[in-house]
């Protein structure tokens, strides 16, 4: 007699529907599924609920839960969501699904796993983060148009280093650029001025959900 398979499962942190905050697709009706656990800590982390804590779900049932929520767009995110093994078939299955997804990954691990299809938006660590070790640099050869680099920069220091990184490395002819100011640390004026003074090839953002929510969980 076969022994019965069981199917993958995931430790999740939370699953919600809200507005995409960051990256492109900023403002899209999103389904946002945080996996828990994290191997950083950024100085500056704003999600540190999900380091631990929790409830394991099967794919089928995270796939159920996300498509009660009706929208064409998921956003796999943390923690670090490829901490998780079985986070790259969920990406697959979401894919197979017909969703639009993207990864929100640290890029402190490796991303030449995922599916293709995913858009893998990857948070390079600047050295203010207190992770700047962490970045895993061959994962800049793997990107393409359809992926995205975030940059969150806490003082002048950290915009240099980003500056000076995006020009001796061409970032902006790998993928799009996106630049964001730490809360409470950098003025999003001042970071918007450097920009237009050196006229980056990048995008500004600000978290939108922030602006319309606060800290608010689950938003």
């Amino acid at each position: 007699m076969k022994a019965s398979v069981r199917p993958l499962s995931l430790k999740i942190s939370e699953i919600f529907l809200s507005l995409q905050g960051e990256s492109s697709r900023v403002g899209l009706p999103s389904v946002f599924v945080r996996l828990t656990g994290c191997p950083l800590r950024c100085v500056w982390c704003d999600t540190a609920y999900a380091f631990s804590g929790g409830q394991t779900m099967s794919l089928p049932d995270i796939l159920a839960e996300v498509a009660r929520h009706g929208v064409a767009h998921v956003c796999v995110t943390g923690g670090e969501p490829l901490a998780q093994p079985a986070c790259l078939p969920l990406l697959s299955k979401l894919s197979d699904a017909g969703y639009a997804v993207s990864l929100e990954t640290s890029g402190a691990l490796d991303i030449s796993g995922v599916d293709v299809r995913v858009s893998r938006i990857v948070d390079l660590k600047a050295p203010g983060s207190g992770e700047f070790d962490r970045n895993r640099w061959q994962n800049l050869a793997l990107l393409t148009s359809n992926d995205e680099l975030k940059l969150v920069l806490k003082d002048r220091a950290d915009y240099e280093w980003a500056r000076q990184l995006i020009v001796d490395c061409q970032l902006a002819a790998l993928c799009p650029v996106l630049l964001s100011p730490v809360e409470g640390e950098l003025a999003a004026t001042t970071l918007a001025d450097w920009i237009l003074v050196d006229r980056l090839p990048v995008r500004f953002q600000l978290q939108l959900h922030k602006v319309l929510w606060g800290k608010m969980r689950g938003r």
